[in-house]
């Protein structure tokens, strides 16, 4: 139990969080006054997640994406429960412009103590306020060179399914984003390349690879490119819908 405990924590870098957050009406009115058109990029989905590591169940999760004024709410709650350690609940609310321009994002991670942060999307800078329990809330801003930033959570996967929007689909090919896991305080760039058509566990799904310097995630979508199936072989990690 114990060899299972340390692989699981060694992949929690890329399991869930986040908190409940409410977009205000003006941030919304802003984003559509300054670009009332925008067609959009998603669809709206409501499901639930199963993850397994080396085939045992270790968490769920819940998520729902959804339109919201001008622009759209991704939002998620992981609970995960691992032999000998404390169960935790992570929770995380992503608001989005049409186009999938983060506007900001809020997590919090519940588990001996509570802890979470808040981030406000402008111009390519992240401006973070942290609140850790027992400790003064601690303020950073992080640059990037596009407004565009894939947001990837620790335990959120639904948020991949964010990620798989972002992918050009007529254009193909490998596409680099810059990309950014909130309670890592971490920023990075994040390939992804269309695999064509895979079969797994007896089901047919569009494919999609993503990688970082040192990790690969494979992603399997429905024909409308709804995320169905994650898989990270490095960590033998399943994420399946229910």
């Amino acid at each position: 139990m114990r060899k299972h405990s340390k692989k699981f924590a060694s992949f929690t870098l890329w399991l869930a969080s986040a908190a409940v957050v409410c977009v205000s009406a003006a941030a919304l009115t802003a984003v559509a006054a300054k670009n009332p058109s925008a067609p959009g990029i998603f669809l709206a989905d409501k499901g639930k997640f199963t993850i397994q590591v080396d085939g045992q169940t270790v968490a769920h999760e819940e998520f729902e994406i959804a339109p919201a004024g001008a622009g759209w709410v991704a939002k998620g709650t992981t609970e995960i429960k691992v032999p000998q350690t404390t169960p935790s609940t992570v929770t995380g609310t992503l608001t989005l412009q049409s186009d999938g321009t983060p506007i900001s994002y809020e997590w919090t991670s519940q588990a001996e103590k509570t802890n979470g942060a808040h981030i406000l999307f402008a111009n390519g800078i992240a401006k973070v306020t942290l609140e850790m329990q027992g400790a003064r809330p601690f303020e950073q801003d992080m640059s990037f060179n596009t407004p565009l930033v894939a947001i990837l959570d620790n335990n959120l996967y639904h948020q991949y399914a964010i990620l798989a929007r972002l992918y050009d689909w007529q254009k193909r090919g490998q596409q680099t984003f810059p990309v950014l896991i909130p309670q890592e305080l971490t920023p990075g760039s994040i390939t992804v390349e269309a695999t064509g058509e895979a079969s797994v566990a007896g089901k047919n799904y569009e494919g999609l690879r993503a990688t970082t310097s040192d990790l690969e995630v494979l992603l399997y979508l429905n024909k409308e490119h709804r995320l169905e199936r994650v898989e990270v072989p490095s960590a033998k990690v399943s994420i399946v819908r229910e």
